[in-house]
């Protein structure tokens, strides 16, 4: 069996390992609410690449979500990565829903199951980057909680959207010298949070 990858130490790991173990007592909801909000996309999206319809692929997020409350307090990370354990869950969940298709006959009985039931193949591949997206997407959500709006804004132009800084300077009424050095330090403060975003 093979060790966790480098991209199960992020930064978030902390976060995420301390709102794992939260996750225990169910009259929580704060912190169930937050489990939901970091996850749903990645689940969500995983079971879309893997040929889910919109109203399978919310099943496959709401399935995953409750397995992973009825099961949390037997997860146990010295046998393996949260990350892992969660794309397990997802994967029980998706071909649950393939199978259902299958005995539904609502496709074609070419749709297959064993399309991911190799961990080497398509399943994993999906899972780790959408897992990166993810990471991505709770970093960039953490900077504009901690960053002053009107610099977040600057800052969404120029280095997510994609705008020049000329172009972000006068729609927003800034100067460009401003544009430059707010995209950089909240680049800097983003990289903190993510190595792996550029």
């Amino acid at each position: 069996m093979r060790g966790p990858k480098k991209a199960d130490a992020d930064p978030l790991l902390l976060t995420r390992q301390s709102l794992i173990a939260r996750l225990t007592n169910w009259d929580d909801q704060l912190k169930w609410q937050e489990f939901f909000e970091t996850y749903w996309k990645l689940i969500y999206t995983v079971a879309t690449r893997a040929g889910l319809r919109d109203h399978e692929a919310q099943e496959v997020v709401q399935e995953t979500c409750i397995n992973v409350a009825k099961n949390i307090a037997s997860y146990d990370a010295t046998v393996g990565s949260f990350k892992a354990w969660l794309m397990t869950m997802t994967r029980w969940r998706i071909n649950d829903q393939l199978r259902k298709r299958l005995r539904e006959r609502l496709t074609p009985a070419t749709a297959s199951i064993e399309e991911f039931a190799d961990p080497e193949h398509k399943m994993e591949d999906a899972w780790e980057e959408e897992w990166q997206h993810n990471l991505l997407d709770a970093a960039i959500a953490q900077l504009k909680r901690k960053v002053d709006a009107k610099q977040f804004q600057i800052f969404d132009c120029v280095a997510i959207k994609g705008w020049t800084a000329m172009e972000t300077a006068k729609r927003l009424g800034v100067n460009i010298a401003q544009v430059y050095l707010i995209k950089h330090r909240l680049k800097s403060l983003l990289k903190k949070t993510n190595p792996l975003a550029r």
